[in-house]
């Protein structure tokens, strides 16, 4: 090819590439020019959506509690509130003069300031000092990167010596912690610096906004308690603003939506019922900067307890007074508390609960709340468990309705003999043995159950089949299993890890396993209602939150829950029963509930052991005592468990036993029919 047609082919294809590339250039001004003038309106939009952002207020005031008559006894009131937020432009330097100027006119709690975060405050206010600790070889390890800034920062602080902290007194570290409160968490976050401000600290952070800039005054609520310390356990705690999501909530919270400074439930009700009580905050929307409310708060729905609040506080005051005259009784060095439960037997609602602790003191004795021991406690029931061991005989065909037994002591070879609380009691029927709590009458039920066919001194091995028939009737019935109770951390009492022919004749009378006081009364309703086990309930309805303090129209309601329906025949809980009647009219249960109409129950007493010295072991020999019992027999309205742990002990000579369990019972119950008569 000549040089001429060589140049005419490289002049065609400069044409074609200069072709393309005005074509490229055609379709991009076409673009450009089709996006400003027909898509204005959704390019706008677009840059809208870089330029906005949702953000929310702060915790709105949480629902009330009410009482079963709708009295109020959790609710909320105002309070002044200073937090902080970063503004742009603000320096480190800034930061720490404000916090000198906030420290000298509002009163600040700094008694979480710990020597690291003092540390950071000298390393804030004495920057080349700080430097200057770090060495050359150090910074060079920084720069080829063997270093982080993180570890620069931890070599400063650990280098901060305590002669160079000396020279803060109390204003510096009350500045020191309000400057560590300001620069705590994200940049972003609103940083509260002090809940429930006084008015004069609010007034003059609202004054002085020029002189500290990003400091915020607002109001926000806190928990009040009209009735005092009346149930405050079981009520449960809600955090501080400043303390926000607590470490071990944070991960379940965040995926629930909040934010890490909310205030939230931590305990019991408060924490069972969050996302009821928990109120919806503000919804603002951020243009420009320029903060628009979107979607208003509310605050957060109620809820009304089954608790009658006036029953609470009298059955507290009960308690309280019987612990301190049971303490100047005999015998009494080892009891320390007390714990009732008292229900509607037809709903499992709890209509009162409460424990009481006695400790002794230089001014004498301190009466404390102990009411989440109902819950997260247990206890050596006893033989109020003799109804459930009955019915163990009655299902497995080993014991039939009338069946007779002589009370007599039980023997096997090479350990002690196993008796009633008499030598003997005489022959028994079933009904006579649950009115004399026979001892005798459970363990040779318990010996057919298992199969053996028992003769005095006789050598004896049995496997875990009788223990388990026992432990899977008991848990029908509600012992050894969980209440249901809506509440967080209920136990399931303690389970023997061994099984021998002692320890299943101690089992059939209430002396191996142990039980809560809710497991008892899930218990004896389940005797009352012949077989079916009802949740135990504390919340009776959850009601809408208004936007002034009226009742808000009902959101649900509590059903009667059935957990479980016993297989066992009714007529054998109707003769259980029968027993439970008889118990009432003889000498162990007469009195026990004082003018209660036409009563039931079970007396009990178990032999305990106490830690007397505190050091971890139990050595000492106690006896404790409980009681079940409902009211009236016919149709029954209540039902009451109480437990007195250590009220006898066997290193006195004396055998005096204080009836403090059968004074409270007794007391309280003729308070409830005083006020449901």
């Amino acid at each position: 090819m000549n040089n001429e047609n060589k140049d005419v082919v490289t002049k065609n294809r400069i044409m074609i590439v200069l072709f393309i590339m005005f074509f490229l250039f055609l379709i991009l001004i076409v673009r450009i020019s089709y996006m400003q003038i027909f898509n204005t309106k959704a390019s706008i939009a677009d840059l809208e959506k870089l330029s906005t952002k949702e953000v929310y207020g702060s915790s709105m005031p949480r629902g009330k509690i009410y009482d079963r008559n709708y009295n109020v006894i959790v609710d909320n009131v105002g309070t002044n509130m200073i937090s902080y937020k970063r503004e742009s432009g603000v320096k480190t330097e800034d930061e720490i003069e404000m916090a000198y100027l906030l420290a000298e006119k509002i009163d600040v709690d700094y008694a979480k300031l710990t020597t690291n975060i003092l540390k950071d405050f000298w390393i804030a206010n004495n920057i080349e000092k700080a430097n200057n600790k770090i060495t050359n070889k150090e910074y060079g390890e920084y720069e080829r990167r063997k270093l982080k800034a993180k570890d620069l920062e931890r070599l400063k602080i650990e280098r901060v010596t305590d002669e160079e902290l000396s020279v803060y007194e109390e204003i510096d570290k009350e500045a020191a912690y309000i400057y560590y409160l300001m620069r705590h968490g994200y940049s972003y976050d609103e940083k509260v610096i002090k809940e429930e401000a006084s008015d004069i600290e609010y007034a003059f952070v609202a004054q002085n906004k020029s002189k500290l800039k990003g400091f915020i005054v607002s109001t926000s609520w806190k928990r009040t308690y009209p009735y005092g310390d009346t149930l405050r356990q079981i009520l449960g705690n809600v955090s501080t603003s400043s303390q926000g999501i607590p470490e071990e909530l944070k991960a379940e919270y965040i995926n629930k939506g909040y934010s890490l400074n909310d205030r939230v439930g931590l305990s019991y009700l408060e924490l069972q019922y969050e996302d009821e009580l928990s109120g919806k905050k503000d919804k603002y929307k951020i243009q420009n900067g320029k903060k628009t409310l979107i979607e208003k708060g509310t605050k957060g729905n109620d809820i009304v307890l089954s608790i009658d609040i006036n029953l609470q506080q009298e059955l507290e005051k009960v308690i309280e007074e019987e612990l301190i005259k049971a303490k100047k009784e005999p015998n009494t060095e080892f009891y320390d508390h007390t714990s009732v439960v008292i229900t509607d037997p037809k709903t499992g609602e709890v209509l009162a609960m409460a424990s009481k602790q006695i400790t002794k003191t230089s001014d004498g004795y301190k009466v404390s709340d102990y009411t989440t021991n109902l819950v997260t406690g247990s206890d050596t029931p006893g033989s109020v468990v003799k109804g459930a061991s009955m019915l163990v005989g009655y299902s497995t065909g080993n014991l039939k309705i009338g069946d007779v037994f002589y009370d007599k002591c039980i023997k096997f070879k090479n350990t002690p003999q196993k008796c009633s609380w008499k030598a003997s009691l005489g022959s028994l029927n079933d009904i006579r043995a649950l009115q004399l709590s026979s001892n005798s009458y459970q363990f040779q039920l318990a010996l057919k159950v298992a199969g053996v066919n028992y003769y005095h001194n006789m050598p004896i091995k049995i496997d875990d089949t009788a223990l388990n028939t026992y432990r899977n009737v008991f848990s029908s019935v509600g012992l050894g299993v969980k209440s249901g109770i809506d509440l967080p951390f209920e136990t399931e009492g303690y389970k023997g890890k061994q099984s021998n022919a002692g320890l299943l004749l101690n089992y059939a009378i209430g002396q191996y396993d142990t039980y809560s006081v809710l497991q008892l009364s899930s218990y004896i309703n389940t005797i009352i209602n012949e077989g079916d086990r009802l949740k135990l309930n504390l919340v009776k309805e959850i009601r809408k939150a208004t936007s002034d303090d009226s009742l808000g129209e009902v959101k649900s309601t509590y059903e009667k829950t059935v957990l479980n329906t016993s297989e066992i025949d009714k007529i054998y809980f109707q003769r259980v029963k029968e027993g439970f009647k008889s118990v009432m009219v003889g000498s162990l249960g007469r009195g026990y509930m004082g003018n209660s109409p036409n009563s039931a129950g079970k007396t009990g007493t178990s032999e305990t052991f106490y830690d007397s010295n505190n050091d971890g072991k139990v050595d000492t020999e106690t006896y404790s005592k409980s009681f079940i019992g409902y009211a009236p027999y016919d149709n029954p309205v209540m039902s009451i468990v109480s437990i007195s742990p250590h009220v006898r002990h066997k290193k006195s000579n004396s055998t005096y036993a204080s009836n403090v369990n059968k004074r409270i019972v007794s007391r309280i119950c003729n308070i409830f029919f005083e006020i449901y008569k």
